[in-house]
C-alpha cells in the first residue's frame, strides 16, 4: 500500500485515484500520521457485506433484536411460592 502526504493526493488526485484502481488501497496521511484510505468500490461493497450489524442497526431493526443482546437463560430450578394470605382485621 503506497503511503501519500495529504498535499500530495490533493495535487495529483488523478494519479492517486488511479493507483487505487490498479495497485489497490491508498493510505492518506495528515502530517504524518494515518488519516485515511482510499479503497476500490469492489472492496469497499466486500467489506461493508461482511461486517456485523451494529448496534444502532440491531436495536432499529424490526426482527428478533433479543436473539444478539440475551444471553441463553439457565436451566436452573426455582424456589416456589406461598400464596399470600389475606389479614383478617
Amino acid at each position: 500500500m503506497r503511503v501519500w502526504p495529504v498535499q500530495d493526493a490533493k495535487a495529483r488526485f488523478s494519479e492517486f485515484l488511479d493507483a487505487c484502481l490498479s495497485d489497490g488501497p491508498q493510505m492518506v496521511t495528515r502530517r504524518g500520521n494515518e488519516a485515511a484510505v482510499l479503497v476500490p468500490v469492489a472492496e469497499w461493497r466486500r467489506l461493508q457485506a461482511a461486517a456485523q450489524p451494529s448496534l444502532k442497526e440491531l436495536v432499529l431493526s424490526d426482527v428478533a433484536r433479543t436473539d444478539y443482546l440475551v444471553p441463553s437463560r439457565g436451566k436452573g430450578r426455582r424456589r416456589r411460592l406461598e400464596p399470600i394470605r389475606s389479614v383478617a382485621r
